[in-house]
């Protein structure tokens, strides 16, 4: 049984989003401040996270808990503006989800989540130079630990897991990205962009990730 902290100040809400995650057979945990849900987030299988809480940001949270965790957030908001979305999603979270919403939706973007976590890979991939370990979210490159943000460790791993194949933009975008209708294409590229040079301050001289003009990226196969 999953185990949903939801981190809402409004009653009426978490009454909503309680009734719609029990009816589905998860347990809900609720807090209406930050305080109290880092009293609660070590059992949590997934936060559904407002912005706007008495005692701080959620935004500052999601951040301050992407530096140790990659528990699933979906933030539920009233902001509701394109830069709110994007920092959103930019700070780690999986989905964004703005007031008023549907709780039969919520539910359905919970359990797919959850599906998703259940079906990562749990096992280090062991290469030559590379070692993923989906589970920590930890990457060495020829020896060397790279600190990867939460959407270059997605793409990497995406790439990693078909050598050779081409992924179009918007492909990675619908791959990595929760909400690909949030981020643009331009995000791919300079997420593309960092991971390549964190690639290359590890060991010098190292380029595994193809770019093919008007096509996409691939991941050399030989890397």
């Amino acid at each position: 049984m999953s185990r949903i902290l939801v981190v809402e100040d409004e009653p009426t809400i978490a009454d909503a989003v309680e009734y719609a995650l029990s009816t589905e057979g998860m347990t809900v945990v609720r807090a209406g401040t930050l305080h109290a849900a880092r009293q609660h987030l070590a059992a949590a299988d997934l936060v559904v996270l407002d912005v706007g809480l008495p005692d701080g940001s959620g935004f500052d949270f999601c951040r301050e808990l992407r530096q140790s965790s990659t528990v699933p957030v979906i933030f539920l908001t009233s902001r509701a503006s394109e830069v709110d979305r994007v920092v959103g999603l930019e700070l780690g979270a999986d989905d964004y989800v703005v007031k008023p919403f549907s709780p039969r939706e919520l539910s359905a973007r919970v359990r797919a989540i959850l599906r998703r976590v259940s079906a990562r890979q749990t096992t280090p991939l062991v290469k030559e130079s590379l070692i993923i370990n989906e589970e920590r979210r930890t990457v060495t490159w020829h020896g060397v630990t790279l600190e990867l943000t939460r959407y270059e460790f997605r793409l990497l791993a995406v790439l990693v897991a078909r050598p050779g194949m081409i992924f179009p933009r918007t492909r990675l975008l619908d791959l990595v990205w929760e909400r690909p209708d949030g981020p643009f294409d331009r995000t791919v590229d300079t997420h593309i962009k960092t991971l390549r040079a964190k690639l290359h301050a590890a060991h010098a001289g190292s380029d595994p990730i193809r770019t093919l003009r008007g096509e996409g990226y691939a991941w050399e196969e030989n890397a």
